[in-house]
């Protein structure tokens, strides 16, 4: 299997780094993504697509959302919406500390 064009290119700039340092890879050339809240149906269609080396969706219960730091701009998750209710965001803002607080817990889980 092909490797990503977006993944982190050693480990200092894996998904446990990104996550403690919530800091955003600056190798990425694309902008992250965002899922509109009015559009999407909550499916997780894209939160299982989204490659595990960036784990960056998340189901926070009535919604699903992207940290825009840990996505890498990929269009995985785009292709498997079945509403295309994800967008690219040029604009993205930095994400919240409950939500760092969700991605820890997720991440614990995850070891």
């Amino acid at each position: 299997m092909p490797r990503d064009e977006n993944a982190p290119a050693d480990n200092r700039t894996g998904r446990s780094e990104l996550i403690a340092g919530r800091s955003r890879n600056e190798a990425w050339k694309k902008p992250p993504r965002r899922i509109e809240p009015s559009e999407c149906i909550t499916c997780d269609t894209c939160l299982r697509a989204c490659p595990p080396e960036f784990g960056a969706i998340f189901d926070r219960g009535l919604d699903v959302v992207i940290v825009p730091e840990l996505c890498s701009g990929c269009p995985k998750c785009v292709l498997e919406c079945p509403v295309d209710c994800i967008y690219v965001d040029e604009d993205w803002t930095p994400t919240d500390n409950d939500m760092w607080s969700h991605v820890a817990l997720t991440a614990k889980d995850a070891s």
